[in-house]
């Protein structure tokens, strides 16, 4: 039944999101392998919308947080109130209580607020002051990047980075799906004018959580398990598929992008109504699982070369079992 229930969440998703399918399917191994996402993607591509639609079809809550420069961890987190009637003070809860989290522009926000939200992303709860606060069993953060405007930015640490499940960079919708878009918007400010509002179909966490044992069942032969670990141990010391190709990357991913492959393989193969994963799944999410996760060097940056150009090179000279 938790099968049936997630098509209808994307197909419900998808309704209202046109020309995006790559980041709806994205959101939904994210929420499946229980996970967070960085969307890179310039402004207008539904990225802010796709998340609150999603948000719209869960059980639970979602909650926007626009990053600026001026933003302070209590912000996120909450902060403590003074109760002057008894002299206590009583918490009061920021943002991150909630369980689906839009990060909006994550990378204009100051150092001290990325680390307030790394420790939410990492061990699913935060501290204030000496106390420590559990999250919400079903959260989710998505980030977004504007690649186009980065004066004011700030570069997210490593460490963070490493703590998102997959970065997935959306580009333009093409022609077709763009007059969808139109004919879509149309309808919508109809809706709105004729106060009509159809209430969405709404997943429960229950049936989340079995979708997600589901996923977790979903079989990945040991043969697959040996070339997802080459993946990525291909990226610490690429110089063994090529001179060139070790010259190009600095840093190899870590421990948490074989975890990472292997948890979205076994979504996207359980997502295409499938109990087993196949090498083309892990192919084709190995770059958003990969590319922010691998630092490539000044020789590589200055031939031009991208993280996804050698992705692809490492996904060329591994051997498929």
């Amino acid at each position: 039944m938790s099968q049936q229930e997630i098509v209808k969440l994307k197909q419900a998703v998808s309704a209202k999101i046109v020309g995006q399918q790559g980041l709806i399917e994205r959101l939904l191994i994210a929420i499946l392998a229980d996970g967070h996402l960085l969307v890179e993607g310039a402004p207008g591509l539904a990225k802010t919308r796709a998340i609150k639609v999603l948000g719209e079809s869960i059980e639970g809550d979602f909650h926007r947080v626009q990053f600026t420069p001026d933003l302070l961890p209590a912000d996120l987190t909450g902060t403590e109130i003074y109760r002057p009637q008894d002299g206590s003070f009583k918490f009061q809860r920021g943002p991150l209580f909630h369980n689906l989290i839009l990060a909006d522009e994550i990378n204009r926000a100051p150092a001290k607020v990325q680390s307030a939200l790394l420790e939410a992303m990492a061990e699913r709860q935060i501290t204030v002051g000496t106390k420590t606060y559990p999250l919400p069993e079903i959260f989710l953060v998505m980030a977004t990047q504007n690649p186009l405007e980065q004066e004011g930015t700030y570069p997210l640490p490593e460490a963070q980075l490493d703590r998102f499940l997959m970065h997935v960079r959306v580009d333009y919708p093409d022609g077709a799906d763009e007059k969808a878009i139109l004919a879509l918007t149309r309808e919508e400010a109809r809706s709105q004018r004729r106060s009509e509002s159809i209430a969405p179909s709404v997943i429960s966490q229950q049936s989340l959580f079995e979708a997600r044992d589901a996923v977790l069942d979903t079989h990945l032969d040991s043969s697959l398990e040996d070339y997802i670990i080459e993946i990525v141990l291909a990226t610490r010391s690429a110089s063994r598929y090529g001179d060139e190709l070790g010259s190009w990357i600095e840093h190899g991913a870590s421990p948490r992008a074989s975890m990472a492959l292997d948890r979205c393989a076994r979504a996207y193969a359980w997502l295409a109504n499938r109990d087993y994963v196949v090498p083309e799944d892990i192919q084709l999410i190995a770059p958003d699982v990969l590319r922010h996760r691998i630092i490539l060097s000044f020789e590589a940056e200055a031939e031009g070369k991208t993280a996804d150009s050698c992705i692809d090179e490492v996904l060329a000279r591994v051997a498929v079992p």
